[in-house]
């Protein structure tokens, strides 16, 4: 286990957006596992189309942008520690998570081939994930960047994410859900009509 941790280690700061894209990818894609198997009980109804969507909006969509992004807070400079990491913690809920929710939500609407529904399925979902975001990552990443190495942190993040990414794959599907019946609803009423 200690050499598996060390060559992932060594492979973060040869390649820090190969590996933390791949890393996205698993935990995105297992986030969505954990979510149709535990939660939803699907069984051998799993939808692997959704879990394959996840792991490369993990990989793809969000596993570049978040490795510029730690890069970029681990690259300013504050007078102490204790402000870098009140202020890396404000940055990143303040300034990144409001856009991430918008674009995680947008882009699942996007990868399902219903951009259509990006706005509703925003409107609906964004205020609960926000709210629940911060009380999951508030904490972690205060301990992310008090107590974590740099080139960990982003590996830290994505165990805590594991967690998060499934009840992002649960929102997600029940806002689809919700989408798609409220269609049949409005063409019920048009045929009716």
């Amino acid at each position: 286990m200690a050499s598996l941790f060390k060559a992932y280690n060594a492979a973060l700061i040869r390649r820090p957006m190969l590996t933390q894209s791949l890393t996205a990818a698993v935990l995105f894609g297992g986030g969505d596992v954990i979510a149709q198997q535990l939660i939803e009980s699907r069984g051998a109804e799993h939808d692997y189309t959704r879990t394959a969507r996840l792991a490369f909006y993990g990989g793809a969509c969000f596993g570049p942008p978040m490795t510029l992004w730690y890069q970029f807070l681990n690259r300013i400079k504050f007078a102490s520690a204790k402000r870098a990491v009140i202020y890396r913690v404000w940055l990143d809920q303040a300034f990144l998570t409001p856009g991430a929710v918008v674009y995680f939500f947008g882009m699942m609407s996007l990868l399902e081939g219903k951009p259509y529904e990006a706005p509703d399925r925003i409107k609906s979902a964004y205020v609960p994930t926000i709210i629940r975001n911060w009380g999951v990552f508030i904490p972690a990443q205060i301990i992310n960047f008090s107590l974590v190495p740099p080139q960990l942190r982003f590996a830290y993040v994505g165990v805590v994410s594991l967690f998060w990414n499934t009840y992002l794959s649960v929102a997600n599907a029940e806002q689809s859900k919700m989408e798609a019946q409220t269609q049949d609803a409005t063409m019920n009423v048009a045929n009716l009509e």
